[in-house]
Formats: C-alpha cells, structure tokens, sequence
C-alpha cells in the first residue's frame, strides 16, 4: 500500500507467466527539499502492443503530480528476485577500468556538496558498496596500492620509492594476468612515458603506482626496462586508445596527486572537490567508449581512510551493473577487489588475502535472471524539468519515453537508442499544477 493509501500492485513477466514480486521497495526522492506527496508505480506485465508495435514484455509507468509550491516523488520499485546479496557468479566482463582516488572516506563523499559529478551524475545510474572498508590498520598509501595488485603489503608500512621497497616476486596480479593472456597497462597522470616512473616528478608519486615496485615489471628498477615502459604509460594517451579502442583488457588509472584528492590544491584548494571536478571531466570519455559499451566496467575506489569511519567508496559503472543506484550491503575491502579482478579474468590462484574475501559481485545483475526492465530515479532539475532513469533496457535498440494524463492514451515525448542497460531522459516542460500526469518508458523487442 503506498503512502497516500492506494494500492501499489506489482507483477513480472516471465517465461510467458505472471509472477508475484516478493516486496514493494519504497525510495523516497525531495525535490527542493519539500514533502513526499506524489506516487509512482511500476508494472511489469504481458499486454497487447499497439498495431505495428512489439514492445518488450514490461513497461513503467510513472505518475508525477504536482501540486501548488510542492514537487516531490515517492518511488514504489520492483524487488526482483536475487536483488539482495547473492552468490551467482559474475558475468563475462571484456574491460576493465580502475581509478583510484586518495584518503577520503565514504561518509565523507556521500551527499557532499564539494561532490556533485559523483553523487549527482554517477550514483544514479551506478551500484555502490555500503560496507567496503580500509584493510584493518592498513596506511600509509603504498601498502593499500600494493594489497590491490597482491592482497598483501609485503611487510610494508611506509611510503618510500622502489629503490627500498621493490619486490623480487611473481606473486601479484598483472603477472598472472599475462599468464593468462590478458592485456594490461596502468595510465599515470604526469609521467613521460619515456622511462619506467621509479621516481616523483610533478604530481606523479610512485606509491600510487604499484607496478613499479616488481621486478618482474621493472626489470629491478631498471628505467630503461622495455616491458615497463610498455606497460606504464602517460594518463594523456587514454583518450587516444579509447577512440581507436586500442585499450588493453585492464586499465589502472591513477590521478596526480591534485586530482586524487590527495593534497590541496589550485584554483579550487578543495581535494574532494578537485578530485570530482577531474572525474566529472574524464570519466565520461570512458563511459562514452566502445570499450565499456562492450560489457566493460568502470570501479571508482578510494585507498584508505585515516578518519574514524574506515568505509571507502567503491563505486561500479558497467552495462553488466545493477545500477540505478543499487547500495550493496555485502562487506568488503580491497581484497574483494583483488579477488573480483582475478575471477573476471580467470587469472589464479587467488592472491594473498583475496583468498578469503567476498566478491564484488552483488554490484552486477544476476546471471541467471532477467533484468528489470523499470523507472529507478526520478530528479528534479529545477524549472518543471525532470530527469527520469531507466534501468534493464536492451542496449542500442530504441527506448521511447511516453506521456499521458489519463493512462489511456499516450504520447512519444522522446525517442533514443539505449546507450547501455541504465539510462536516463529528460521531460523539460513536466506540468505545473495541471497533472496528474504520467511517464513510462516502452521499448521495442530487439
């Protein structure tokens, strides 16, 4: 039963029959910071297509109801089954993308003004971890940096240059990668690529760059070493090898030490806000690549928190990705990292700690069922416009967005080939006081 007293019904389609959903999700979403006063419901039933028209076996509707000085919006959402934590596997990701960012905790990133590309554009349409944490006692930087390629910081508890703290040993994960037959390279903003970066220069620091400390990679702190100049290259060629999609299967980015949110930093002298304006700037270049279209993935992760809140940020952007802002509850540190990186890859045996870690997976939709197809996030842009995202769409066939006043008839207000699985299109004219009005996305079967 929804708030105001009507009933929230809910059904999926599958396999030809009607099936009861086990619970009725209910989001709450301000806008403008006022009163929950309006509904949305969300079915998904078999039901006649329109002559000429085949739509996908499920479609949304959406009520937005305005009234005098007030736009708020409650959202009923299907509660699919699987859609708490479950142990199905992950699926057959092509590329991988990984960016870490600097001494931030999670509490401190989520809602935060300073942050706005993340929570305003990437948590929407992205899967998050409530319950990663900082590997227990584990900082300065260098030994996180290290447990994410080895679930291990060798007895490391420092920060100090490969010169000191190099590693004779195979044992870590861009080795067993090559093992594998899995391409690799780490982009690293500020070097030259002329050489393997052994040292700081500019805002690049060798201990957010845990390949240069195997000798394997460098040839023992070689600088002419041609494997890791191969392997270790400037942050500027990213963009080149995302257009050519030339990228290599995994791709680990690291910021300078401005963009990270590591120091303070000019014009902004605000890290988490110099670390989001950077992500608002570059991660849309991977996002708009045929390498993440192609079931790739982006994770977003921070290194460590010295605050006491040691959750971290590990956020997850792929066409593979529950999304619509899914919150997992499954706990994790940087091993369930490491562990999710090698069963993508089917790169073992399990390294160090990742041996004993959960997965990442609940952050991707189940393997074994079909995706909702539903309406996930409604937010106001101010102006009586609207910005309503879908999630289970069937990537590059057309998804429409419709519109009526009375669920009888109803109008196309926007036509766009799904980019990937969760998307987003905006009513810019939504009515004043006029409604009830109503939204649903419809799509074609492809």
């Amino acid at each position: 039963m929804s708030q105001d007293g009507r009933l929230c019904s809910i059904s999926a389609y599958r396999s030809g029959a009607l099936e009861a959903i086990r619970a009725c999700l209910v989001c709450v979403a301000q806008a403008m910071a006022l009163s929950v006063l309006a509904g949305i419901v969300t079915t998904r039933e078999k039901r006649s297509p329109s002559p000429g028209r085949r739509l996908r076996p499920g479609y949304l509707t959406t009520r937005l109801a305005h009234l005098p000085g007030l736009l708020s919006v409650v959202l009923f959402l299907l509660a699919g089954v699987g859609l708490s934590a479950r142990a199905d596997g992950l699926p057959e990701v092509q590329t991988v993308f990984v960016i870490v960012l600097e001494n931030t905790a999670w509490s401190a990133i989520k809602g935060n003004t300073n942050a706005p590309y993340i929570n305003e554009t990437l948590l929407p349409r992205a899967a998050y971890c409530e319950q990663y944490e900082n590997v227990p006692g584990l900082h300065p930087s260098l030994p996180n940096y290290l447990w994410l390629e080895a679930g291990t910081n060798f007895g490391i508890g420092d920060d100090n240059e490969p010169a000191i703290n190099h590693q004779d040993t195979t044992n870590h994960l861009v080795t067993l990668l090559e093992g594998a037959g899995v391409s690799w390279k780490t982009y690293q903003e500020d070097i030259s690529g002329d050489c393997v970066p052994l040292i700081g220069v500019n805002g690049y620091a060798p201990k957010h760059n845990p390949f240069v400390y195997f000798d394997d990679v460098t040839g023992t702190n070689d600088p002419t070493n041609p494997y890791g100049i191969a392997h270790i290259r400037p942050y500027t060629e990213l963009e080149a090898d995302l257009t050519n999609n030339t990228c290599a299967r995994y791709n680990f980015i690291t910021p300078n030490i401005c963009d990270d949110m590591h120091d303070s930093c000019g014009p902004l002298h605000n890290p988490i806000q110099q670390g989001d304006s950077w992500l608002a700037s570059e991660a849309p270049k991977i996002l708009a690549s045929a390498a993440y279209s192609n079931n790739g993935a982006l994770f977003i992760t921070w290194d460590e928190s010295y605050d006491a809140d040691t959750h971290l940020g590990m956020i997850l952007l792929s066409p593979l990705g529950r999304g619509c802002g899914y919150a997992s509850p499954v706990p994790g540190t940087h091993s369930s990292m490491l562990r999710t990186l090698q069963e993508l890859f089917h790169a073992g045996p399990f390294l160090g700690d990742a041996a004993n870690a959960a997965d990442l997976s609940d952050l991707f939709r189940p393997t074994n069922s079909v995706a909702d197809f539903r309406i996930c996030h409604v937010a106001n842009l101010g102006g009586n416009a609207v910005r309503l995202t879908v999630t289970g769409a069937a990537t590059n066939a057309p998804l429409v967005l419709e519109c009526s006043s009375n669920l009888a008839g109803w109008s196309a207000i926007s036509t766009n080939a799904a980019p990937e699985a969760t998307c987003s299109m905006c009513v810019s004219n939504a009515p004043g006081n006029s409604g009830p009005f109503y939204y649903r996305f419809a799509q074609q079967q492809p």
